[in-house]
């Protein structure tokens, strides 16, 4: 479902203006909400009546000016930028149908792999004590510079794929290449708008939000850049970011309270709307979502800016009182500040995967380790680990969409896809841990137990780049045979069982078995009062 509301209170973050224009506003929230599917979907009519179903593009819509957004942020031209997505990504579409229903079954305990695909069109029986339709927990994801809430379908489908709901935000803080924000019928007309009409008096339908490039400082987030980051412009636009997953969670409590019809009459991204599907959110059964989403112990999950925003909700507890665990991925450290007291350092469950590349950054390295261990010290559990053979941008679906450029210019030398897998399965370990079951995701979670490794005790820099490429990308002396031995080790490991040191994945920090212990026996008490999974509707 994409979805556009009106926030209830609109207001601006810092002073900072550019042509006598507020820079980070808040009018709107934007989300794409990833779910699991009832059976039925995709077959006949689709539930607004509409004889095909339809799915979303990847390239958000309008898609002209998302792709000439893409050029602006790349530096490229703007019509060399619709080319390139033209003749790529143009007709991409997400593999979900709009507005199916929520699924109402459990899944069952066999997988596809072993027992074929068709038994995945079987319910499954409810665990014992539990109700005949799950309730799903809830995922909440900021997504990174560049990025939008259709960035990250594969990590957000998949999540949704094992029985979570998934909110993915599009951020309006200037850190996305390109985003349109929809004008209530009373709305002002924008600068741009009235700038580019030969009627000023007209009100605009929307306004457009392109990256924010810090003034006289453009390349702020390249490590060992001279001048810093630019604090003012990064921590408004962080506030900008809390403001607008506390509006995100707001939006998915109505909706779990019974009144998504309510959402369905403020929706902007509907017929008429910029960037909408003519469909909206036709068709959607909101009486089945009515107390089917845990909105109690929510996840926070983020990639690169997003983790920051991610570790930022950590530290403010008494607003983010609903986030009880969180995975952070690549995060971007240099925008975060320490915690300014005891009461702000982390204490609930953390995961931390790296890209490769991005734990050659050493000063970042070291941001990310010091949150482990402060979540550590706090008594809550805390992973780092590397996913080998990455880059940055492997975990979002521009590694999917785009693999040769990952390989030949980024150096990735791991499988997208085997990347996004890891990520996933790294994640669902990571949340059967410390989650109380039973949660329908751990009823098809099968993976190689990752997070059981034990720490490096001293990291390798075979790929690591030199100064001037650290973190963008990798360092391949022999490209031919880096390309080649992973792939092949892996298959001498599943069909012979022969042990390698080279894992597909490294363990920086794991936690003391005490803290471990003593977290498990917490989510145990949890599942005996199953109370965790039980039929939630919000306040």
């Amino acid at each position: 479902m994409d979805i556009e509301i009106p926030v209830a209170s609109p207001r601006t973050f810092s002073h900072i203006k550019r042509h006598g224009q507020h820079l980070l506003q808040l009018k709107t929230v934007l989300v794409a909400v990833y779910y699991p599917s009832a059976f039925g979907s995709g077959v006949g009519k689709d539930p607004g009546g509409y004889v095909k179903w339809s799915r979303e593009t990847w390239l958000p819509r309008p898609r002209l000016k998302t792709a000439q957004g893409y050029g602006l942020f790349s530096g490229l031209a703007q019509w060399l930028a619709v080319l390139w997505f033209l003749v790529s990504t143009w007709f991409t579409k997400i593999p979900a149908f709009r507005n199916a229903d929520l699924a109402t079954h459990w899944p069952v305990l066999q997988d596809s792999k072993t027992s074929g695909w068709k038994i995945k069109n079987q319910p499954g029986s409810p665990p014992e004590g539990q109700s005949e339709e799950p309730v799903f927990p809830l995922i909440i994801f900021s997504h990174g510079m560049g990025g939008s809430r259709t960035a990250y379908s594969s990590l957000c489908g998949e999540f949704a794929s094992y029985g979570f709901v998934v909110v993915a935000l599009e951020h309006r803080d200037g850190t996305g290449p390109r985003t349109l924000i929809n004008h209530p019928t009373e709305g002002f007309a924008s600068a741009e708008h009235e700038k580019n009409t030969n009627d000023p008096g007209v009100k605009a339908r929307f306004e457009t939000v392109d990256y924010i490039f810090p003034k006289d400082n453009p390349m702020d987030t390249s490590p060992g850049n001279p001048q810093g980051i630019d604090g003012e412009l990064r921590t408004a636009q962080l506030g900008l970011r809390l403001a607008e997953i506390d509006e995100a969670y707001q939006l998915i409590n109505v909706i779990n309270r019974g009144d998504g019809l309510d959402i369905a009459q403020r929706n902007l991204r509907k017929a008429g709307g910029v960037g909408a599907s003519s469909r909206g959110l036709e068709g959607v059964n909101w009486s089945g979502w009515k107390g089917r989403v845990n909105v109690k112990q929510v996840t926070m999950v983020g990639h690169s800016f997003g983790a920051a925003a991610t570790v930022e909700v950590l530290r403010q507890k008494e607003d983010f009182h609903w986030v009880k665990q969180a995975i952070i991925y690549d995060i971007w450290g240099a925008p975060l500040k320490p915690a300014s007291n005891l009461e702000q350092h982390i204490n609930v469950p953390l995961l931390a995967v790296n890209s490769e590349a991005f734990t050659y950054w050493e000063e970042n390295f070291k941001t990310v380790t010091s949150l482990c261990e402060e979540t550590s010290e706090c008594g809550a559990p805390s992973w780092l680990m590397t996913v080998r053979g990455t880059v940055h941008i492997s975990h979002s679906d521009f590694c999917i969409l785009y693999p040769h450029v990952a390989s030949i210019f980024l150096k990735m030398v791991l499988k997208p896809e085997r990347a996004i897998d890891l990520n996933i399965n790294a994640s669902l370990e990571f949340l059967a841990r410390v989650i109380a079951k039973p949660a329908p995701f751990h009823r098809s979670l099968r993976n190689g137990q990752i997070l059981e490794q034990q720490p490096l005790e001293k990291l390798p820099t075979k790929l690591k780049p030199d100064e001037e490429r650290m973190a963008r990308r990798l360092k391949l002396e022999h490209e031919m045979r880096g390309r080649v031995n992973p792939k092949l080790r892996r298959r001498l490991k599943k069909v012979g069982g022969i042990h390698s040191d080279d894992n597909e994945v490294w363990m920086h920090f794991v936690p003391a078995d005490e803290v471990l212990e003593r977290w498990e026996t917490r989510v145990a008490e949890a599942e005996d009062t199953n109370g965790s999974f039980g039929r939630q509707v919000s306040d």
